[in-house]
């Protein structure tokens, strides 16, 4: 029976022996780390390189009917792994070394294997991550939709994969964790997922199983339904009491901007700029409140849009409403009421805003 771990030392000497100084790090992941491979489990391993020549040493092979793959990723995708902006976190967080150039690249390894901690300790942070995982099965969710009537089972197999990969590894930060295993054995764990839709196993048995292309779309549809609102559930609780005076500052200055160049585009008769930037500057600066009121950004997949309720709440002028393109002045009339009034409401609020009215009092700031 071949011992998987000497096909490791053969590569490893062979790293050492004529490229020592291509490649940073080798380790491997899965079963063998993990402690729970079989006999009929191959070695998941991969190599960091240290040059573009290190590239070159990947090998993809069979040996004894087993697949092997050493395969590389660069530090940049290490630490995107490390970081749940990679779903292969596991490839990081469980790896064990077999080779290292120095000690430098093995503190530097170790540091990634802290940060996968550190980032499952930020609960805020991993809802962003699991939100931008779900956001992405939109994409899929249309193409079946559009796909409809249809008997392209295959296709609806094919999308619903996507959906269904993108669901569980949006339910994994959901849950401060990453998928530990391969699809198919990583059921377990997600099943015993505290934070998870109630009819998450159906909706997999459907997905999987079904022929019907529009019982896949429609549990598609539900798995990813029922984890949005899993999702909103679980961002409320970080709810923090309101902060302008910290979470708004530099946000006028900022947004100043795009109000001037609404009453540009005003005087100049330009509808069409005039358009992207109202529409553009409205939803910003309700989202700018949002944050400062909750302490987190409002999710783009809530279609109750209360982030926009509390800027109505503030008698900001609807710049939407007055988009004519038959005549700006009104528009340019509340942009500037609007300009007025946030900057008003910041100050009120105690956020200090950046102002000077000469290059005099610019040039003291720096000395006050």
């Amino acid at each position: 029976m071949l011992n998987v771990m000497n096909v490791a030392d053969i590569l490893v000497n062979h790293i050492k022996t004529n490229c020592p100084d291509d490649i940073a790090i080798v380790a491997y992941y899965g079963s063998y780390a993990q402690g729970t491979a079989t006999e009929h489990s191959d070695l998941d391993f991969f190599y960091i390189p240290a040059t573009p020549d290190g590239y070159r040493q990947s090998i993809a092979f069979i040996l004894e009917d087993i697949s092997f793959d050493f395969w590389p990723i660069s530090w940049e995708r290490a630490e995107q792994m490390a970081s749940f902006d990679d779903p292969k976190t596991s490839v990081i967080a469980d790896s064990k070394l077999l080779y290292t150039r120095s000690e430098d690249d093995r503190s530097r390894f170790e540091q990634l294997h802290n940060k996968v901690t550190t980032t499952a300790q930020d609960g805020l942070q991993l809802l962003e991550k699991s939100e931008q995982e779900l956001r992405d099965t939109y994409v899929h969710l249309y193409k079946m939709s559009r796909m409809l009537p249809s008997d392209n089972i295959a296709f609806f197999r094919y999308e619903a994969r996507s959906v269904l990969t993108k669901v569980l590894y949006s339910l994994a930060r959901l849950n401060q964790t990453y998928v530990t295993k391969g699809w198919g054995k990583n059921l377990e764990q997600i099943y015993k997922f505290k934070l998870r839709p109630a009819q998450l196993e159906k909706h997999i048995t459907t997905i999987t199983q079904s022929g019907s292309c529009n019982a896949v779309l429609n549990a598609c549809e539900e798995l990813t339904q029922e984890t949005l609102e899993l999702l909103m559930k679980q961002k409320e609780t970080f709810s923090t009491p309101p902060a302008y005076h910290d979470r708004m500052k530099g946000a006028y200055e900022e947004l100043k901007g795009m109000l001037d160049k609404i009453i540009l585009a005003c005087d100049a008769n330009d509808y069409t700029t005039a358009f992207f930037w109202s529409v553009e500057i409205q939803e910003l600066i309700a989202m700018f409140i949002y944050h400062a009121e909750k302490g987190y950004w409002p999710i783009a997949l809530d279609l109750s849009l209360d982030y926009q309720e509390l800027y109505n709440n503030l008698a900001f002028p609807d710049l939407v409403s007055y988009l004519d393109p038959h005549d700006l002045a009104p528009l340019c009339e509340a942009v500037k009421r609007l300009d007025a009034r946030f900057e008003s409401c910041l100050k009120d609020k105690g956020v200090k805003i950046n102002r000077f009215d000469t290059l005099e009092q610019f040039a003291a700031s720096f000395h006050s």
